[in-house]
């Protein structure tokens, strides 16, 4: 008998932004409920789960295992809808990828995942950005919310492709029921609830060769997946903060650059292939955010891993595009 493929929104109970998220997904769908399943509320329709941990989740590693140990189901993707906290207090509706790939492998990450390496980034993360872009244009939210990428950060740890999909960035706005149904919406239709095929799948064989981008270098927001990603037929997978790309000290002539940098490339890299098989990775970089002996450390690595490292137009020209 063959397993079933499932995708899997976990809720933090105890985040008022992910369970709001997720009370507009359960109310655009005929839901069905399966009971507790782990002592916690589950629910299935179509081919898509719905998991209620009762707090937060950003240390709860192996979710897609533990849904297949206790379901038998195989979970492809997991999806976390959630808050976002920024100093800024700015109201704002993000997505990102997860992973900490640039600590010490023998250290613990502060806000969870596992140090020195990333899980598959969602492929619906390019598609889903250029739809709440769409959408953000045309809904009334009654204050004025940014609308970005963030880099690749955090926990939890897990094998299957996944994204969060967030509201921020203070208790004022967590709350706020435009911004949920907004990202409800998104969501909903984004994976297919509504009947259709929805937003963002990728296929080996008919997306075979188009380009995916992995950016490095820049701030949190991620300013050059943010204006790249926007445009139609680029496919997303991480993206690195400078901060996410640890150097040491310059090296005399001949030597290498040390630093864990070079771990959180391959982490990215690979992770990204294995999201994406069959897909064009190619890399973009902030060249003012690093130093000239950093950026020739970088290239020297993607040679080594066999990736081209283009500039925005390069990557456009990919898609035929002339701007």
């Amino acid at each position: 008998m063959e397993q079933v493929s499932v995708v899997l929104i976990v809720v933090s109970g105890g985040d008022i932004a992910s369970t709001n998220q997720a009370e507009v997904v359960l109310d655009l769908a005929p839901w069905k409920s399966l009971g507790d399943l782990g002592g916690m509320p589950a629910y299935s329709h179509r081919d898509v789960r719905m998991w209620r941990f009762p707090d937060g989740i950003l240390r709860e590693d192996h979710i897609d295992r533990r849904w297949t140990s206790l379901t038998g189901e195989f979970v492809r993707e997991v999806i976390f809808p959630s808050r976002h906290v920024a100093r800024s207090g700015r109201a704002c509706l993000t997505l990102h990828p997860i992973g900490v790939m640039q600590l010490d492998a023998s250290s613990e990450p502060p806000f969870g995942g596992k140090a020195g390496d990333a899980p598959p980034p969602s492929t619906r993360l390019g598609p889903w950005w250029r739809s709440l872009l769409k959408r953000a244009e045309v809904v009334d939210l009654g204050e004025e919310f940014d609308i970005s990428l963030e880099v690749t950060h955090h926990g939890p740890w897990l094998e299957a492709p996944s994204l969060f999909i967030e509201v921020g960035s203070t208790e004022k706005t967590w709350g706020h029921q435009g911004a949920a149904e907004l990202l409800g919406a998104l969501i909903h239709e984004g994976l297919g609830l509504d009947g259709s095929s929805g937003i963002g799948n990728w296929d080996s064989k008919i997306n075979a060769g188009e380009p995916v981008l992995i950016t490095l270098g820049g701030g949190h927001y991620a300013p050059r997946g943010n204006m790249t990603a926007s445009n139609e037929g680029i496919w997303l997978g991480h993206m690195l903060a400078t901060y996410a790309l640890p150097f040491g000290t310059q090296p005399l002539d001949g030597e290498p650059a040390e630093g864990l940098w070079r771990q959180s490339i391959s982490a990215a890299f690979h992770s990204t292939q294995t999201a994406f098989p069959g897909g064009n990775i190619v890399f973009s970089m902030d060249k003012k955010a690093f130093k000239g002996w950093q950026r020739q450390a970088i290239r020297s690595h993607l040679e080594d891993l066999g990736a081209p490292l283009l500039n925005r137009k390069g990557v456009l020209d990919l898609l035929g595009n002339e701007n």
